[in-house]
């Protein structure tokens, strides 16, 4: 029953993600849940915003934060498209997220060109002593099949 629910949030995020694609970004995508309810949805628009902070995760929990009027979102799961990078990471935990979900991993993404840090969610997690569970691979071939959509003509040179 998890593995489905799972499947189906991560399907929002993964649609987001192929609107920011559409509209020139990167192909991030990010979906927050709490009871069920999607709470937010988001993608990078770090292009868009000329903000670096831009990416699906941050925007989708400053989206949280204000529909719920909190800063703490526990209870709550974000679903992201790509294994959160360590600003992401520590976003959620300061939030206070309950659940990470991602599908691709960081380095799925370093092979496709962009430029992040090796650093995984459980070692972030073991390092910080954070509580956050974390559950990695869902519907992870899609959400590869973003970044190869994303880098067909793309000049990758800037990301």
């Amino acid at each position: 029953m998890k593995e489905i629910e799972d499947a189906r949030f991560m399907s929002i995020a993964i649609e987001e993600a192929r609107i920011g694609i559409q509209n020139g970004q990167t192909p991030f995508g990010a979906c927050i849940v709490k009871d069920n309810e999607v709470i937010s949805v988001a993608s990078n628009s770090v292009w868009k915003d000329m903000d670096i902070t831009a990416h699906a995760e941050i925007n989708a929990i400053r989206q949280a934060c204000k529909k719920l009027h909190s800063i703490e979102l526990t209870g709550c799961t974000i679903y992201s498209t790509t294994e959160p990078c360590p600003m992401c990471f520590s976003a959620c935990h300061w939030a206070r997220i309950s659940r990470i979900v991602f599908g691709s991993r960081i380095e799925d993404a370093k092979r496709f060109g962009f430029s992040e840090m090796p650093i995984s969610n459980e070692k972030m997690k073991s390092m910080g002593d954070s509580r956050i569970e974390i559950t990695g691979d869902v519907i992870r071939d899609i959400c590869i099949e973003l970044f190869e959509v994303w880098s067909f003509g793309k000049d990758k040179k800037k990301y």
